[in-house]
């Protein structure tokens, strides 16, 4: 499913926010502007489909750490997220035990306090999934309500509860799609990281959001296609007479690069870090199988200036394969994807202490799309 559009309610720095999204989308702002809730917010998407959106919330430090610090209204508030594919919205609301809430652990245990699921179809909004605190509803392929009442804990989601692919299958798409979205920031590169190390030798399709199955998801592109064109002219774009090397030990597979002006190739334990994190993501996006949806936060971050241009190249031609998601302070790099692709980066500001992007109206629209 092809995600057309997120959005956010009252999570740190936003106030209310929904934002479009295409092939490309490229968001470049400065620091302190708050482009990476916007990331985060869609790591929080992801985390509604595995169930575990209310932990990732405590282990951010609590819903009052995530939570907008801005102006609000007074009384009970709810973080809220959607994300729109087509035709179909799934949104999540997110919120504080009240006093009789007995289910909860604690007075400020995050909370699911709503879902739904809704299909738009021809003018028409078919409500296909409904969750209020503890019990739900979902439409069968019939079209009948299947109720499921006190049968959900706060730290549930319906949308990862429920697996009855033959009997809900709007819902089993759309958590498909969100697991399916893979997420790529500051990959660990110092001396002691399992990047550097051996990976197992099984065949990795999709690169890990750490990147330490680096070396298996590069040769399987390798060993199952018999040869990666692709990887080779991101490494040789980036580091010209440079060749990837791979070597299979028992049961493990380690990768290296071969320079022209050096006798023997450099295991990944020798590189530089700049020079690893870019082989991250040739991996992320040069892989075998590319998720559906990839979100990259700041990947210039350890590059060599040099290199902008070939990770915009590289960009481009992910972007050529799935949905790509750029979020960036390097004005260069968005310059260099718009060179590439045509694609305008969107600036990212603040406007009255909350996240906002430049040209985007109050529903949704930017005002040159119209």
């Amino acid at each position: 499913m092809r995600l057309t559009s997120v959005s956010a309610e009252l999570y740190r720095s936003i106030r209310r926010i929904r934002l479009p999204v295409e092939e490309l989308t490229v968001l470049v702002g400065k620091n302190g502007v708050g482009k990476t809730n916007l990331y985060r917010s869609l790591e929080l998407l992801a985390a509604a489909a595995r169930g575990t959106v209310t932990r990732e919330i405590a282990e951010e430090g609590g819903f009052d750490s995530v939570l907008w610090a801005g102006p609000r209204a007074k009384g009970p508030v709810r973080l809220k997220l959607g994300a729109e594919f087509g035709d179909y919205e799934y949104s999540i609301e997110i919120g504080l035990p009240a006093p009789i809430d007995e289910a909860a652990l604690t007075a400020t245990e995050p909370m699911v306090k709503a879902e739904e699921l809704v299909h738009r179809f021809r003018g028409k909004a078919v409500t296909l999934m409904k969750r209020q605190g503890p019990s739900a509803w979902l439409r069968d392929g019939d079209g009948r309500r299947q109720s499921y009442e006190e049968a959900l804990v706060p730290s549930e989601t319906a949308l990862a509860g429920f697996r009855d692919q033959g009997r809900f299958t709007e819902l089993d798409l759309v958590r498909r799609a969100l697991l399916d979205w893979r997420f790529y920031h500051d990959f660990r590169t110092d001396k002691a990281s399992p990047i550097r190390q051996p990976a197992l030798a099984i065949t990795t399709p999709t690169l890990s959001s750490d990147g330490y199955d680096l070396a298996a998801a590069l040769a399987s592109v390798i060993e199952i296609r018999g040869e990666a064109p692709e990887i080779e002219a991101a490494i040789e774009d980036a580091f010209p007479g440079a060749v990837l090397v791979t070597e299979f030990g028992k049961g493990t597979v380690s990768i290296g690069l071969r320079f022209s002006d050096l006798p023997r190739p450099l295991g990944a334990h020798e590189l530089s870090d700049g020079t690893l994190h870019f082989l991250c993501l040739v991996a992320a996006l040069s892989g075998y199988r590319l998720p559906g949806f990839i979100a990259l936060n700041e990947p210039e971050t350890s590059l060599h200036p040099d290199l902008v241009e070939p990770l915009a190249r590289l960009i481009a031609r992910a972007a050529g394969r799935t949905q790509v998601w750029v979020v960036t302070h390097s004005q260069a790099l968005a310059d260099a994807l718009e060179r590439e692709t045509g694609v305008a980066s969107r600036v990212v500001v603040k406007e009255d202490g909350a996240t906002w992007i430049e040209g985007l109206k109050l529903f949704g629209e930017f005002a040159d799309q119209e």
